[in-house]
């Protein structure tokens, strides 16, 4: 992906503006140190020049200042003295501002490439499940941090460090041409040429490096999944396999980050030929000169200085050309994954109900693939405040009706409504706000009690979260809690029984108050004492609020005032539950007189 110098620069302005006085002060360090680099070989060329006997006396500023600092003090220093000292103090400045402008540069660094990260995991969070299930999040961490950690240097120093190190080279070329022309013309050829040379160099390495963190997402990726499925992995006598998949992985990442090398390696030694070159210019010149009596023996030692200081900032500007090239690698990676945009578009919002919200499919069909549809023309309706048991095989399409009420996806064809209103009409996060779920599974993090109820939401109070545990009938169990609402979890819930996690995640729900709930046979797997309370708690729950039951036990869906059988995404089976129930020819009726609960597994 070629990257454009606009696409730099807006990118910088975007994340460095917020923090403009630190870079302000950043640019007054870095500038200062030049400045203090180009009088230091003064001082150096006067100390020298007073040893040899060849000062002319008046001639420069270094002379001026030495006298001022003997005629106004009267201590009686010598001139060398003076020298010594003054050259002590520029180069302790200089120290000192290089120290606070690194100190300055990595706060502004980690602070651009931290909102570009927030950025990022915040634009990936808005995307649809079909970009998600495209990548895997091995592959997803190292784009937000491998990729963004490579800006760094490229926030915090590149256009100071560029314009900085150009004018640095000016100032050398001026000094050199106010000593002797016949020395700054050469040298200021010399400086063009090795500009040019290395600008034409500049954009060799970027392919490779885009392929070097293309290789290192593709290695990510592998291991986050093996890592997470290293039970079956094991159980499954797939070690080898997997091992061997993973040097393959190293190999190219290898191979990649080589030829990235490589190419970097010929700016570095096209580099060193130009110094030895500048080298020979400036002593060659200088000696000429000298032998023709024009310059002193300081001056030949600072034109030699300052030919090696034009090689420095020719070097630092290769080196953020270097860093450039990785940068515009990440960068354009960074560009890809900003640009893709989600296949769902925010509606307006504001048209739901605020009680409990009716649910209607009208002549829904939907597939993950286009080949393959998961429901086939699905319409039913479900009045506000009633219960829906949803039964069927697994396949049969029961978790994607509940990823089409969330919006995970829209449907191929047909509308889905809520509370009578087409969910596309709505915002997002308004309407994922008014439905709430609760699984086997529950996500715990590694956070507090009440961060893990509140989902880190710090405008719910302590009081409205204690009424709400009480009013569930879990205050026995929240007594429990060695520090109440402070007692930390340990991350994925260790520590915390089944029943405990299913107890938080019904006042996550609650706290939430949504017209709709889905229940994901929340009570399963639990011992019969803990099932009773939360049973209870879902009465509570489902009190004036629409529910849909995913049932894998019928046991589960007594609670149900309609029952919906699905078979291969169509509706096998949809009535009243106690009518089903009493119907000899229905197929529920069947399944609760066979008890074969295994044919809705």
């Amino acid at each position: 992906m070629k990257i454009s110098a606009r696409q730099y620069w807006n990118l910088l302005i975007d994340y460095l503006k917020p923090q403009w006085p630190r870079v302000l002060l950043l640019a007054v360090l870095l500038f200062s140190n030049i400045g203090l680099q180009l009088i230091n070989p003064q001082i150096l060329r006067y100390f020298i020049d007073t040893v040899s006997g060849n000062l002319t006396s008046g001639r420069g500023i270094v002379d001026k200042i030495s006298r001022y600092f003997i005629d106004t003090t009267g201590l009686g220093f010598e001139k060398l003295t003076v020298a010594a000292m003054l050259f002590i103090g520029v180069v302790l400045v200089q120290q000192l501002a290089s120290v606070f402008a690194t100190y300055i540069s990595q706060n502004v660094g980690w602070t651009a490439t931290n909102a570009l990260r927030r950025d990022l995991a915040s634009h990936c969070l808005r995307l649809d499940m079909s970009f998600h299930n495209a990548r895997t999040p091995g592959e997803m961490i190292e784009r937000i941090d491998g990729d963004v950690n490579s800006l760094g240097n490229f926030f915090s120093q590149f256009i100071v460090q560029v314009l900085g190190n150009a004018m640095l080279l000016v100032g050398v070329l001026l000094l050199l041409f106010r000593e002797d022309w016949q020395v700054g013309l050469p040298l200021s050829g010399f400086t063009l040429v090795a500009l040019l040379v290395l600008n034409s160099l500049r954009d060799i390495a970027t392919p490779h490096w885009a392929a070097s963190r293309q290789a290192s997402a593709d290695t990510f990726g592998f291991l986050e999944e093996r890592l997470s499925g290293t039970e079956d992995i094991r159980s499954s006598g797939a070690k080898a396999y997997v091992l061997r998949r993973f040097y393959q992985l190293m190999r190219t990442w290898l191979q990649k980050e080589l030829k990235a090398g490589w190419t970097v390696n010929i700016m570095v030694n096209t580099t060193f030929v130009l110094f030895a070159v500048g080298n020979a210019v400036g002593l060659g010149f200088s000696a000429y000169l000298f032998q023709k009596n024009l310059i002193t023996i300081g001056t030949v030692y600072l034109i030699f200085h300052y030919t090696n200081m034009l090689m420095n900032p020719i070097e630092r500007i290769m080196r953020q050309m270097e860093d450039l090239q990785k940068a515009g690698a990440s960068v354009g990676r960074l560009q890809e994954l900003i640009h893709i945009k989600s296949k769902l578009k925010d509606g307006l919002g504001g048209h739901l109900p605020p009680s409990a919200l009716s649910v209607e499919f009208q002549g829904v069909s939907f597939g993950y693939v286009k080949e393959e549809m998961v429901l086939q023309n699905l319409s039913f309706r479900l009045q506000p405040g009633q219960v829906l048991g949803l039964l069927g095989r697994t396949g049969s399409g029961k978790t994607t009706i509940t990823r089409l009420l969330f919006r995970l996806y829209d449907a191929t064809t047909g509308v889905v409504r809520l509370g009578d209103v087409d969910i596309r009409a709505e915002r997002m996060v308004d309407l994922r706000q008014r439905i709430g779920m609760v699984t086997q599974d529950v996500q715990l993090f590694h956070a507090s009690v009440r961060d893990n109820l509140t989902f880190f939401d710090k405008r719910i109070p302590d009081d409205r979260i204690l009424h709400v545990i009480r009013e569930l009938g879990l205050s026995a169990w929240y007594e429990s809690l060695p520090e109440g609402l402070d007692t930390t979890l340990a991350a994925g819930g260790g520590g915390l029984s089944a029943g405990e996690a299913q107890l938080l995640a019904l006042t996550r729900v609650f706290l939430e108050d949504p017209g709709l709930v889905i229940l994901d046979e929340a009570s399963s797997r639990l011992d019969p004492a803990t099932e009773q309370l939360i049973e209870k708690a879902l009465d509570r729950l489902l009190d004036n609020r629409t529910g849909i039951i995913i049932a894998h036990r019928l046991a589960t869906v007594q609670r149900a005032d309609e029952i919906m059988i699905l078979e291969d995404g169509r509706i096998r089976e949809y009535g009243k539950r106690i009518q089903l129930a009493s119907d000899p020819t229905s197929h529920f009726y069947h399944l609760l007189q066979t008890g074969f609960e295994e044919v809705l597994a």
